[in-house]
């Protein structure tokens, strides 16, 4: 069988999927998610050893220690992959949903229902858990999905969703098996033939850094919902309490660097510098954060690190760049406009936050940063399904046509219009 053969085959089984998907019950659905989840936690050493096989490969390729730590699942990532699963099971069936009524002049009735959108392909690097996030939730959307990981986790993404489809069978048995697929090959060609199947898919969602992104984009034919990258900023305001600011950065930087909500440049009014980088910048040395300053702040850090810390000259590219690392700019900026004119100008429309106790530099900077989420006084790592109590998330949009920020079971429906009349004619 031909690439081109196997990849049609994966899209119209998909297809033919999806129309008996959106048959199930929403207690069918939510019954075959809680079998999904209790498969993970019991099938949690076949699962793992998968992955252990992954990591050994991909350690032997050079992959970065960023890009290893997305990729590995100990037992509080499949632990939380299975929560994940149960949330969406509890969360409210988005499909049905009387979404407008209305009735006109001469009585026709009309009907505005949410439904599923049909296929979905999600295509990302690295991290397995995805696997199970999109999963679950194109299936209580009653989409079926086609998943492409990166190849570095492809036996990770195979023993999920091997477990997770026999699990569900078991519950079910008029479960449509062909609803969730993985992708069998790591050739890269099979992206271009799968976002072509413009027959069969109805929408791509790509998650991973700015290349994956560009690149199925550019050669998508069907739908992209996108964020090229997440460059992401804290603002620590003249009027902010320095001791919450210093904790809302390093949590946004440091919790966890190689995700897209990490923080990638921290900005400081000059009034508090003097008093707050130094405070900052020990803190982040001490995680060997490499940072990246302007001049004006550059000159505060030198005199507070300790030798040895990495401090370097920003230049105009770095405040442009996603990281996913322990490297961090600084900039010192004159008043909260800007801060906001940096950020809109360098920033990836993704997520950003002020920590302020002036309400009115807090109300200009939520009004006029152009950002699919904005924060006052909170770490940008709340940008996430999880906590926007979405359950799992099945990516995040920069896009302002359609969804925009986390996407959860909501954003994985269309609408149709349903006409209800007794013989009306249009004259």
């Amino acid at each position: 069988m031909t690439l081109t053969e196997q990849i049609t085959r994966l899209g119209r089984q998909a297809r033919e999927a999806s129309r008996a998907l959106a048959q199930l019950t929403t207690a069918q659905k939510s019954a075959c998610l809680l079998a999904m989840a209790d498969a993970i936690e019991s099938d949690r050493a076949p699962i793992e050893q998968a992955n252990h096989l992954d990591m050994e490969a991909a350690a032997e390729t050079g992959l970065s220690a960023a890009m290893l730590d997305r990729l590995k699942l100990d037992d509080k990532r499949i632990a939380d992959m299975a929560r994940g699963v149960r949330e969406v099971a509890a969360l409210p069936d988005p499909v049905g949903r009387i979404l407008d009524e209305r009735t006109r002049p001469n009585g026709l009735r009309l009907q505005k229902i949410s439904t599923p959108i049909g296929v979905v392909v999600i295509i990302y690097e690295s991290r397995p858990n995805v696997t199970a996030d999109a999963a679950s939730l194109c299936f209580k959307s009653g989409n079926a999905v086609i998943l492409r990981g990166g190849k570095e986790a492809l036996r990770s993404n195979q023993a999920i969703a091997h477990f997770m489809i026999a699990a569900a069978a078991r519950q079910l048995p008029a479960f449509p098996a062909h609803c969730i697929q993985i992708v069998p090959t790591t050739e890269r060609e099979a992206v271009r033939e799968l976002l072509s199947l413009t027959q069969y898919v109805d929408l791509c969602m790509p998650r991973g850094g700015e290349g994956l992104i560009r690149a199925v984009t550019e050669v998508s034919k069907v739908p992209v919902i996108k964020h090229f990258k997440g460059v992401c900023h804290v603002f620590v305001d003249a009027d902010a309490d320095l001791k919450m600011a210093e904790e809302i950065a390093f949590n946004a930087k440091c919790q966890r660097p190689a995700v897209c909500n990490a923080m990638e440049t921290l900005l400081v009014d000059r009034a508090v510098a003097p008093s707050f980088l130094p405070l900052i910048g020990r803190r982040l040395q001490a995680r060997r954060v490499e940072l990246r300053a302007d001049e004006a702040s550059r000159q505060i850090l030198q005199a507070g690190l300790a030798a040895g810390g990495v401090l370097k000259t920003a230049s105009e590219q770095d405040y442009f760049t996603e990281y996913n690392d322990c490297i961090l700019n600084v900039r010192v900026v004159d008043g909260v406009g800007q801060a906001i004119d940096h950020i809109n100008h360098y920033g990836s429309a993704h997520s950003d936050s002020i920590v302020t106790a002036n309400e009115t530099h807090a109300r200009e900077f939520l009004a006029r940063v152009d950002s699919a989420a904005v924060y006052w006084n909170a770490s940008t790592r709340f940008t996430d399904g999880a906590e926007f109590g979405m359950g799992a998330e099945i990516g995040i949009s920069t896009d302002k046509i359609g969804a925009r920020g986390p996407m959860g079971l909501e954003e994985l429906t269309s609408y149709k219009w349903l006409g209800f009349g007794n013989g009306q004619l249009r004259t």
